[in-house]
C-alpha cells in the first residue's frame, strides 16, 4: 500500500510539481487496483443504466398474465396487501397486448416494439423484489442497497472499484435532457455517500447552455484556468485548516477533472457528428419531442461508454411540459394505459437503437445495459384504472456484458402479484454486474465508522442462470 500523501505537500515539498502531481495520481490508482482488483476475468467493462423511475408495470410490459383477462373485474382470489393508498378495486387486465417475438420467443408488450426487436439479446428477470414501496426509499434502495440517503451509489462503487479507462472524463455520469427531473429522493441516490467525493455522478444536462456546470468550451482557456488556480489557491488554504481532510483533497481532484474535460466534454455531447441513419435509429429526429430527448441521452451514452466512462444513467422526461410527475413519470395510480403508452412512446426507440448501435459497434459485449424501476404494479386496480405499487415481484432486464440473451429468469404467480421462483433482490442484481466487471462483490469494500462497507451490505448472490 502507499503511502496517502497529499497533493499539496508534495506541490509544496516536489520541485516538479505538476509532474509529481501526476505521478502520485497513478500510484494511488496502481494501488487501489491492487486492493479492489479484478478478482477473475471481466466480461464487461461499462454499464448503462436505462432506469424507469416510478414503476412500470410488469404485467404490462414483460410479464404478461392471461388470468387477468379470464378474471377481469372479480376480486382478488388471495389476500391483498396493505398497498401505498389502500385505495384497492378488483383484477385489472392489461390493456396491452403481447407478442412473441425472436428465435427465443420471449413475450413483450405492444408498448415495447422496437426493444422486442432486440430480445434475444435480453435476460429477463421475473422474479425481482424490493423490501420498500415507496418511491424516495425505493430509489435509494435500487441505487445504493440501502433506502435512505448518504450510501454510495452503484455507479460510485464501480467507479471506485474499477477507476475510470480515460482522464479526461468522468467514470460516472448521470444524463439529463429536456425537462427530466431527479427521481424522488434527490440527487444522494447518485452520490458517492462515504466513498472519496470524487467518485460521485458527474450531471451532465445536454441539450444546456453548459453540458456540465462551469464548463464553458467557449471561452478563453487562459481565464478557465486561471479562475480554477485562484479556487485551487483558496482550497489549499482551507486544507490547511482542515489538516488535509480527505474530502477536501477529493473536491479539489474534482476540480482538476473538469478542467480536463473541457477537450473532451463539447466534442462528446455534440450529436450532430453521428450520421443521420444513426440519430434517425435512436428516433432523435421524431416528432415526438420526448422520444428525441430520451434518443440524444441514449445516443450520447453510447458515446460516453466508447470513450471509456464506467457508468452511465440515463433519466426519463416528465410526461408533460409542465412538468407533472418530472420525478416519478413512470407512476401511473389512474389512467394507467394512456400514461404507460405515453413513457413507452418516449423510451422504446430510443432503448432499441442503443441495443442494436451497441452490437453493431461491437460495443454490447463489453456493456452491461439494464432496464429497471424501483418496483412494480399491482395486478389489481386503484380506483378504475391505475395500479398501486407492487414490491412484492416485478421485472427488470439487463443485455450485453457477458449476459445470456433470450433468457427468461424466475416466475411472478398466476396474477403477477408475488414471486413463486427463483426470487432475487436489488443485491443479486448488482453482485451479477459487479461480477460480470471482474470484482467479487463481497470485497469491494470501504472501511467507514467501524464497519466494512458494500454495496451488496451482507446479501447478495451472483445470479449465474443469465451468464453466457
Amino acid at each position: 500500500m502507499f503511502p496517502q500523501i497529499s497533493r499539496r505537500q508534495i506541490l509544496q515539498a516536489g520541485s516538479s510539481g505538476f509532474g509529481w502531481l501526476a505521478m502520485s495520481q497513478l500510484l494511488h490508482e496502481a494501488s487501489a487496483a491492487e486492493v479492489q482488483g479484478n478478482h477473475h476475468s471481466a466480461k464487461a467493462k461499462n454499464v448503462i443504466l436505462c432506469y424507469m423511475s416510478g414503476g412500470v408495470s410488469h404485467i404490462d410490459s414483460f410479464d404478461p398474465k392471461p388470468r387477468l383477462q379470464k378474471e377481469a373485474g372479480k376480486p382478488m382470489p388471495v389476500k391483498v396487501e396493505r398497498t401505498q393508498f389502500n385505495n384497492n378495486g378488483n383484477i385489472f387486465p392489461s390493456p396491452f397486448s403481447f407478442k412473441q417475438y425472436g428465435e427465443s420467443g420471449i413475450p413483450v408488450s405492444s408498448m415495447f416494439p422496437h426493444v422486442a426487436e432486440s430480445v434475444d439479446e435480453l435476460a429477463v428477470i421475473r422474479s425481482m423484489t424490493s423490501t420498500v414501496n415507496e418511491h424516495a426509499q425505493g430509489n435509494f434502495f435500487f441505487h445504493t442497497g440501502f433506502p435512505f440517503i448518504g450510501h454510495a451509489s452503484a455507479g460510485a462503487w464501480i467507479n471506485y472499484g474499477l477507476g475510470t479507462e480515460n482522464k479526461n472524463v468522468p467514470g460516472y455520469v448521470v444524463l439529463k435532457s429536456g425537462g427530466s427531473g431527479v427521481p424522488h429522493g434527490g440527487v444522494g441516490q447518485w452520490s458517492s455517500g462515504y466513498l472519496p467525493a470524487q467518485h460521485q455522478a458527474s450531471i451532465v444536462q445536454i441539450d444546456g447552455a453548459e453540458s456540465v456546470a462551469n464548463i464553458r468550451p467557449r471561452e478563453a482557456d487562459v481565464i478557465q484556468r486561471e479562475r480554477l488556480s485562484l479556487i485551487s489557491n483558496l482550497d489549499k488554504q482551507f486544507s490547511k485548516r482542515v489538516a488535509h481532510d480527505s474530502q477536501v483533497e477529493a473536491a479539489i481532484r474534482n476540480y482538476e477533472t473538469a478542467y480536463q474535460m473541457q477537450t473532451a466534454i463539447p466534442e462528446l455531447v455534440d450529436l450532430s457528428t453521428e450520421s443521420k441513419s444513426t440519430q434517425e435509429m435512436y428516433g432523435i429526429f421524431s416528432d415526438n419531442s420526448q422520444t428525441a430527448g430520451y434518443g440524444k441521452q441514449c445516443l450520447l451514452a453510447r458515446k460516453l461508454v466508447e470513450s471509456g466512462v464506467r457508468f452511465v444513467e440515463l433519466t426519463c422526461l416528465p410526461q408533460t411540459p409542465g412538468g407533472s410527475q418530472a420525478a416519478n413519470p413512470w407512476d401511473q395510480h389512474g389512467r394507467l394505459e394512456v400514461g404507460h403508452r405515453n413513457m413507452a412512446m418516449q423510451v422504446d426507440q430510443p432503448i432499441g437503437g442503443l441495443l442494436k448501435d451497441l452490437r453493431l459497434r461491437g460495443l454490447l459485449d463489453q456493456t452491461i445495459v439494464i432496464w429497471a424501476g424501483e418496483f412494480g404494479r399491482t395486478p389489481f386496480s386503484q380506483g378504475s384504472d391505475g395500479r398501486d405499487h407492487n414490491a412484492f415481484g416485478f421485472t427488470v432486464w439487463m443485455a450485453g456484458g457477458g449476459i445470456k440473451g433470450g433468457t427468461i429468469h424466475g416466475a411472478t404467480d398466476e396474477y403477477g402479484y408475488h414471486v413463486v421462483g427463483q426470487k432475487r433482490t436489488i443485491y443479486d442484481l448488482w453482485a451479477t454486474v459487479l461480477h460480470q466487471m471482474g470484482v467479487n462483490h463481497e470485497q469491494l469494500t470501504y472501511r467507514y465508522s467501524g464497519r466494512d462497507v458494500r454495496l451488496t451490505d451482507v446479501h447478495g448472490h451472483v445470479i449465474h442462470e443469465i451468464l453466457a
